[in-house]
C-alpha cells in the first residue's frame, strides 16, 4: 500500500519524545519522510502535527503558528527542567508558601501576559555553540541562555488554587490556560511566576491543544494507529485550514511551477489569526489543488515553495 501526502495529527501521549513519535510513524506509513512542527517534551502530552511526505515541506510554515495549552504549576520549588522531570534545586518554607495570596498570583500571572522577555529553559533543544543546551547542562556545563521576545496573548488561572502538603513540603498549584506564540517555554513560565513570588516553580502537567488552526480533537491516539487506519489531511485541506488562499489561473499555475512571479491577485483571509507579519499564502489550481506556498514581493507574489501535483 502506498502512503500519500499529508498531515497526521497524533494525541501524543505521556513518555514518547517527539521523535519516538516520527520514529513509530515511519515504521507505519513505510517513508523515511515523516517530520513533526514543534517538540513536546516527553512529559507533555498533546497536538503533535506530523507531516508526511511532501507535506515535510508545509511544516516550515506550521512550526511558526500559535499554540494553546493547558497545564499544572507548583509553586514552592524550583528543579534543573523546571518541570517536574527532575529534582528539587531549591524549596520554600511553609510559612512562605502560606503567605502568597491568592491576588498575588493573579497579579504576576498579568505581568507574564503579552509582549514579554523570557529566558528559554536551560534544558532545552536551543543550541549553544553547535551543541544542544540540555546536553550541556547534563554533562554539568552553566548554561545561560539570552531572552528573547515572545507574546504571551492569554494567561489564565482556572478553578481555585490548591494548598497541599507532599512529603512534610507546602506547595500551591494552580491549573492554567496558555495561548502563545511559537518559541514559548510553557516550563519557563512556571519558573518565572514562581521566582516572581519569591517561592519557586516548575510545571508538573502539560498538554497542548492546538496548534494554529488545528485542535486536540483532530488528534489521533498513537496506539490505534496502523497504515489502514491513518487519517491523513490531504496538503490542500490542511493549507486551507491554516492560511490565507490565492485561487490561481492555468496561466498563474504554469507561471508559478516554472519559478515565475504573479500579480497579487485576490486573497481570501486566513481562517485563523496569523502570527507572522509575512505569513504565507496558500497557492491552489482550479481543481483546488495545493500548488504552492507564496509570499509577497512588493507588487507580486513568489513562491516560497512548490508542491508537486496530487494524485487524484
Amino acid at each position: 500500500m502506498t502512503i500519500g501526502s499529508g498531515l497526521l495529527l497524533i494525541d501524543k501521549p505521556e513518555g514518547w519524545t517527539s521523535h519516538d513519535v516520527v520514529a513509530k510513524l515511519r515504521g507505519i506509513a513505510g517513508t523515511r519522510r515523516v517530520g513533526h512542527a514543534g517538540t513536546l517534551d516527553p512529559m507533555a502530552t498533546g497536538l503533535l502535527v506530523i507531516g508526511v511526505n511532501n507535506a515535510t515541506k508545509l511544516l516550515t510554515f506550521i512550526v511558526g503558528e500559535s499554540k494553546t495549552y493547558t497545564g499544572t504549576i507548583r509553586l514552592g520549588a524550583s528543579t534543573l527542567t523546571d518541570d517536574r522531570e527532575s529534582e528539587y534545586i531549591s524549596t520554600a518554607s511553609a510559612e512562605e508558601v502560606a503567605a502568597i495570596s491568592d491576588d498575588q498570583i493573579a497579579v504576576e500571572i498579568a505581568a507574564l501576559t503579552g509582549e514579554i522577555m523570557q529566558v528559554p529553559a536551560s534544558v532545552s533543544a536551543i543550541k549553544v555553540n553547535g551543541e544542544r543546551a540540555y546536553a550541556k547542562v547534563r554533562g554539568g556545563d552553566e548554561v545561560k541562555l539570552q531572552a528573547r521576545a515572545v507574546t504571551v496573548s492569554r494567561f489564565v488561572q482556572v478553578g481555585p488554587v490548591r494548598r497541599v502538603t507532599e512529603n512534610g513540603q507546602s506547595f500551591i498549584d494552580l491549573d492554567v490556560i496558555i495561548d502563545c506564540s511559537s518559541g514559548t517555554y510553557i516550563r519557563a513560565l512556571a519558573r518565572d511566576l514562581g521566582r516572581a513570588l519569591g517561592v519557586g516553580g516548575h510545571l508538573t502537567a502539560l498538554r497542548r491543544t492546538r496548534v494554529g488552526g488545528y485542535a486536540i480533537e483532530q488528534g489521533q491516539q498513537l496506539a490505534d494507529l496502523s497504515q489502514d487506519t491513518l487519517q491523513l489531511v490531504s496538503n490542500s485541506d490542511a493549507a486551507r485550514a491554516q492560511f490565507a488562499a490565492r485561487e490561481l489561473t492555468p496561466q498563474d499555475a504554469i507561471d508559478i511551477r516554472h519559478g515565475k512571479r504573479i500579480a497579487v491577485g485576490e486573497i481570501s483571509p486566513a481562517p485563523v489569526v496569523a502570527v507572522q507579519a509575512d505569513a504565507p499564502i496558500a497557492a491552489f489550481d482550479e481543481t483546488g489543488a495545493l500548488i504552492a506556498m507564496l509570499t509577497k514581493a512588493g507588487s507580486t507574489l513568489k513562491s516560497l515553495v512548490v508542491f508537486q501535483e496530487e494524485a487524484k
